[in-house]
């Protein structure tokens, strides 16, 4: 398996990256991890969007899902569509197809008539399903709003991308055993306003790190750092915590599971 970044900023793109999105090959299968803020664009210097097998959502929050409609226009009117190009898989939150035809929507009067069935196969997110010989598991965590995170299994392989999530129980089980965690890490541990960060919304590099390490995960990728923090200082955090290799991914990089 290989993992593209195609953003890792966090909370929206910043000076040096889109907002959160990841590309995840695995044999003859691609997905997308989240499609946010700048990250389709990055997606075509990677590979032809006609590609993907599906794309997964984390949640529904724009720095996660916004250029979902750019991926609509591309597959509704690309002039030069391959032949035979069915529906795209989209694994989301239940909302989802309403969020997006609301997104999409000329304007507020035809919201509601808004189809985007003709070109996507939306499906609520469930324990566990196939993508062609990959397998998606989820596991709800604990964000402002409905949000989940995602194990990519293929080969013998794992990777396991946290979403956006504050202190739970579901990502270190979800995330046992794995090969990769692909973690975010949004804020220190410490700050002039708080002795603990804040519980429901995000996690700290240190955090991270003690889930590395209670799920036994072989290597710690951290991500959507916020880009008014020092990546550095929060990779330290969880290195601090955690035994294993621990890295701040970059835009544009690569890395094989």
């Amino acid at each position: 398996m290989r993992l593209t970044v195609l953003g890792c900023s966090g909370s929206g793109p910043g000076p040096a990256s889109p907002a959160s999105g990841y590309l995840v090959e695995a044999g003859a299968v691609a997905l997308v991890l989240d499609l946010g803020n700048g990250t389709f664009g990055a997606l075509q210097r990677h590979l032809d969007p006609w590609r993907l097998d599906a794309v997964a959502f984390s949640h529904l929050h724009p720095d996660h899902c916004a250029d979902f409609s750019a991926l609509v226009v591309h597959r509704r009117y690309h002039p030069f569509a391959p032949a035979g190009a069915g529906r795209l898989a989209v694994h989301a939150p239940e909302q989802a197809p309403d969020r997006f035809a609301a997104a999409y929507a000329p304007d507020a009067a035809e919201r509601a008539a808004t189809d985007l069935s003709d070109t996507f196969a939306f499906h609520p997110h469930v324990p566990t399903v196939a993508v062609g010989d990959v397998v998606l598991r989820t596991a709800a965590v604990d964000h402002p709003c409905e949000a989940y995170a995602l194990r990519v299994e293929h080969g013998g392989r794992s990777l396991v991308y946290s979403g956006d999530t504050g202190p739970c129980d579901g990502l270190p089980r979800l995330a046992r055993g794995a090969d990769v965690l692909l973690c975010e890490a949004t804020w220190p541990h410490v700050t002039a306003e708080w002795d603990e960060p804040p519980p429901g919304v995000h996690l700290s590099g240190r955090q991270a790190g003690e889930y590395a390490r209670e799920a036994g995960v072989g290597r710690l990728l951290l991500t959507h750092v916020a880009p008014w923090f020092d990546g550095e200082a929060l990779r330290a955090e969880a290195a601090a915590v955690y035994e294993g290799r621990v890295e701040q991914v970059v835009a544009g990089g690569t890395y094989e599971i």
